[in-house]
């Protein structure tokens, strides 16, 4: 298959550093407690852009050529990515334009824009606002930075599962946030290439997982978007996927996805007793566990991905009421 190996992962954080945080892994005294082994969160939400997606980012603009710089960038984003590539192209001087659907929220296409971006809103799935970035490829030369499918964003999202085994030595499960594939890929080889006995556990919802509906398929698949309290996690996987479905199908231990009412389960408990606020992608681990539908076994870490929510989304829900759930 094609991959990312360990070494690729272990030069990314060499040219990332100084421009990402190596962000706390703490041990959660309440869900260790609950599962009776030590659970242990990685608070990746607490990345200056407030995302993991810093990381590949940032290794993406590193890796680019003088006249690729010149020329700039262009990304389709479901909202993290597009935030983490403006504000890494923003600190090299580089243009950069993110094309969204419209199902991206408002507060997400605010920041991008507050950080120097050019916006595009195109369509109602990622799948129209990649069209939109092919067009800008050809028209205008920019260069583009892939969310997930891309060996230096893949690298880089990686840089995280080696600070997961320096914190934690003997970690025995990782539960990971899964979407098109990159940070779990990155992370799964990270991790498997210096533990090979630790499972890593891709987590998504139930409305519109695209790498599972791929998985369950043998090959990459489309399918229809929806809203999602883990709106992040949305958008396809590309059906001419060239690497992080391989690395999933073949890194992978699991994958597991969660009700609407989970995630919210999973967002007022890292509220309430982690005192941590996370957007629905980022609670995943957490609303896995507590669901049922992840069992640690051993020392176990969840990414805490990210914490880009409305927040007056975040006080409705841990008010105990969602506009999905009021939509359902």
């Amino acid at each position: 298959m094609q991959t990312v190996p360990l070494r690729d992962i272990e030069v990314a954080r060499q040219h990332i550093a100084g421009r990402i945080e190596p962000t706390p892994t703490v041990l959660s005294a309440t869900l260790s407690e609950r599962f009776g082994v030590p659970v242990h969160l990685k608070l990746e939400e607490r990345q200056s852009t407030g995302s993991f997606k810093l990381r590949g980012a940032s290794n993406a603009i590193a890796s680019l050529s003088s006249q690729e710089k010149a020329r700039g960038v262009v990304a389709a984003s479901t909202g993290n990515h597009g935030r983490a590539l403006a504000h890494a192209a923003r600190l090299e001087g580089v243009r950069a334009v993110i094309c969204m659907s419209k199902l991206v929220p408002a507060n997400k296409v605010d920041e991008i824009r507050r950080l120097g971006a050019e916006i595009r809103i195109v369509g109602n799935s990622q799948d129209d606002a990649q069209v939109e970035v092919d067009r800008l490829v050809v028209q205008e030369g920019l260069a583009m930075v892939p969310p997930f499918d891309d060996p230096a964003i893949i690298a880089g999202q990686g840089t995280l599962g080696l600070e997961i085994v320096e914190a934690v030595p003997d970690v025995a499960t990782v539960l990971v946030p899964l979407s098109g594939g990159g940070l779990a890929a990155g992370v799964a080889a990270a991790v498997k290439g210096l533990k090979p006995s630790a499972k890593i556990i891709g987590i998504s919802m139930e409305r519109g997982a695209a790498m599972k509906a791929s998985l369950d398929a043998g090959r990459p698949v489309q399918v229809e978007e929806m809203p999602t309290l883990a709106d992040s996690l949305g958008g396809g996987i590309g059906l001419d996927n060239r690497l992080t479905f391989a690395m999933c199908r073949d890194l992978l231990d699991d994958v597991v996805l969660l009700s609407e009412g989970e995630i919210a389960a999973g967002i007022v408990h890292a509220y309430e007793q982690e005192r941590e606020i996370v957007e629905g992608a980022g609670a995943v681990g957490i609303a896995a566990l507590l669901a049922g539908k992840a069992k640690p076994s051993g020392p176990t870490v969840l990414i805490l991905s990210g914490r880009n929510i409305d927040m007056s989304q975040h006080r409705n829900i841990v008010c105990g009421t969602t506009q999905t759930e009021r939509a359902a």
